[in-house]
């Protein structure tokens, strides 16, 4: 059992992120080495995690009592009537604020899970296992929980730090390629913002990540992670640099609203519609130059990553996609609040634009 550990330090709390393989098997030993005690644990799990992987979580505990919560993990689930039930679940059960809700899953599950433990008696014990590479680089680490509305994506939620993450690569092999390019869309991000170094190295070793060899995965996870830690460790709360992490989000948010969260479009494939969106608006604008952006549309389109909004929607999708960007949380006016870049590793915060600037925008990316 390897384990490569990387601190969290924020003003609300402190924890670590393990990146490893082989995490699960050793989960009691793991907790006893963080100092975390509990007597009662809920286990809130994605039904798409294997059995399996939940036994060997299970065999681990000895002296304490399981509850199991399962959920089919999708943004239509991932909603106040969810919280509502997991919440009823914990005081049914007698939970005390010292127990622990444990969430085995991607980012919806973490995110569901840290929400209902922020709210259940004002904060209880909470560990994240997350289980695909998206929620392991991205939601995982921060403290962002939240619920979809009919109104957009996470406009209801909390910041809550957990007590502990849990990054096992052996849950990664049970995935999709596509699931697996969804969490390479975030690693992307992460690079672009802060590390041209980053990029290039996940350029050259495209292959090698999403075929989860190693050290491949193991560094980008890491360097991923570390990248998020710098940013979250400034800004907790989002209150100025922590923007950055949003780029390409706006767009790629509107993207999924736009398809009603639909499995026609997941959060990475919008993440990376969304980030060529944001370079090429950067480009268009005057802030990024064309062979920065070349140089990254390139790469979208060697790998075979989604990059083309043509693929996906159509001119009469304008004013739908816009609606749902005027809805983001950044926009404090009714001007569109943009996340841009000026050249890789040098993002841009509070670009603010108007609706009929986007609309002209898309008009020219949309041919149809």
């Amino acid at each position: 059992m390897k384990i490569t550990k990387l601190k969290i330090n924020t003003k609300t709390k402190k924890y670590s992120i393990l990146i490893g393989s082989g995490l699960i098997s050793n989960f009691s030993r793991i907790l006893n080495q963080n100092s975390i005690k509990f007597n009662n644990c809920l286990l809130l799990i994605d039904s798409n995690v294997p059995t399996k992987m939940i036994k060997k979580i299970s065999k681990s505990f000895k002296s304490k009592k399981i509850f199991l919560f399962k959920l089919n993990a999708n943004e239509k689930n991932k909603s106040q009537k969810i919280i509502n039930s997991i919440l009823n679940t914990l005081l049914v059960k007698n939970f005390s604020r010292n127990d622990c809700l444990i969430s085995i899953g991607g980012g919806i599950t973490g995110d569901l899970g840290g929400f209902a433990a922020s709210l259940f008696k004002r904060g209880m014990k909470f560990i994240n296992i997350p289980t695909t590479l998206l929620s392991q680089v991205d939601s995982s680490i921060g403290g962002k929980t939240g619920v979809n509305t009919k109104f957009g994506k996470n406009l209801i939620g909390s910041f809550y730090q957990p007590d502990l993450v849990i990054s096992d690569i052996d849950f990664l092999t049970t995935l999709s390629k596509r699931e697996l390019i969804c969490g390479y869309g975030e690693i992307l991000k992460h690079s672009l913002i802060s590390n041209k170094k980053f990029f290039k190295y996940l350029d050259k070793n495209f292959l090698n990540i999403i075929n989860l060899k190693s050290p491949f995965i193991e560094r980008s996870i890491y360097e991923s992670c570390k990248i998020k830690r710098f940013v979250i460790e400034k800004d907790e709360k989002e209150k100025n640099l922590r923007k950055i992490l949003n780029f390409g989000h706006t767009f790629a948010h509107a993207y999924e609203a736009s398809f009603g969260y639909s499995k026609k479009l997941n959060h990475g494939e919008a993440v990376l519609l969304g980030i060529n969106s944001a370079l090429k608006f950067s480009s268009k604008n005057k802030l990024l130059k064309i062979k920065e952006y070349e140089t990254v549309k390139n790469f979208l389109v060697k790998s075979n990553l989604p990059w083309d909004l043509n693929d996906y929607f159509k001119r009469k999708d304008i004013h739908k996609i816009i609606s749902f960007m005027t809805k983001d949380k950044k926009n404090h006016t009714n001007k569109i609040n943009l996340i841009l870049l000026k050249k890789i590793g040098y993002p841009v915060i509070n670009n603010h634009y108007k609706k009929n600037k986007l609309e002209l925008f898309f008009k020219n990316e949309l041919i149809n």
